[in-house]
């Protein structure tokens, strides 16, 4: 069931789980994103999140920002050993040496696909699903098309980027609509998605 917003709108039942929810819900999930960096941020911010809740990580995320060079991928990609122990003594950020290397490693190879395939985004949004071939909204936690980009970020190298993962990242980037069909944002979204030009098309 949906949950009315203060507009008396409804929307997802989740953005009424904690009061920092509904602008992120509202401003940012599901809208399309072509940005580098931001896809960056999102792939790592979802892998710190592993084990935790979204909830720790958005009140964290400026503290994210400031600690890993805004996600500027090329800045990060030469942090090294001794950016690790800064990083473990950082009390604004979640303090896990392996998701930390993660993010180096990963900003490393977010380099070099940036390279390879022009950028990061044109790479990100070949994994598009059809939107005719995804389930009822909410209702998995991994698809086709997320098992195949985190096998091939896999395969290239990155960490932390399992399916389930990588489709939070797909509902959160605008890769999917995955507000709920009563959700007064849907349309909103599902708008910008038939507006947005396809980096790399």
């Amino acid at each position: 069931m949906p949950t009315l917003g203060p507009d008396g709108e409804p929307r997802c039942q989740w953005s009424n789980a904690a009061p920092e929810f509904l602008a992120y819900h509202d401003t940012e999930w599901g809208f399309p994103v072509a940005d580098d960096r931001r896809l960056f941020e999102k792939l790592c911010l979802e892998g710190f999140q592993s084990g935790l809740s979204w909830r720790t990580i958005l009140a964290k995320r400026e503290n994210f920002r400031a600690a890993f060079a805004g996600f500027d991928f090329h800045r990060v990609a030469s942090f090294t050993d001794q950016d690790v122990e800064r990083l473990l003594l950082d009390p604004g950020i979640v303090r896990h040496r392996g998701k930390i290397e993660a993010v180096i490693n990963n900003a490393r190879q977010a380099v070099r696909l940036d390279e390879q395939e022009g950028s990061l985004s044109s790479y990100i949004w070949r994994y598009e699903p059809d939107a005719a071939d995804l389930p009822e909204p909410q209702t998995v936690s991994t698809t086709p098309a997320s098992i195949a980009l985190s096998k091939d970020l896999k395969k290239r190298g990155w960490k932390f980027v399992g399916p389930t993962t990588v489709f939070a990242f797909m509902q959160a980037m605008g890769l999917v609509n995955d507000h709920a069909e009563e959700c007064a944002i849907r349309a909103k979204v599902q708008r910008m998605r038939k507006a947005f030009a396809r980096p790399g098309s």
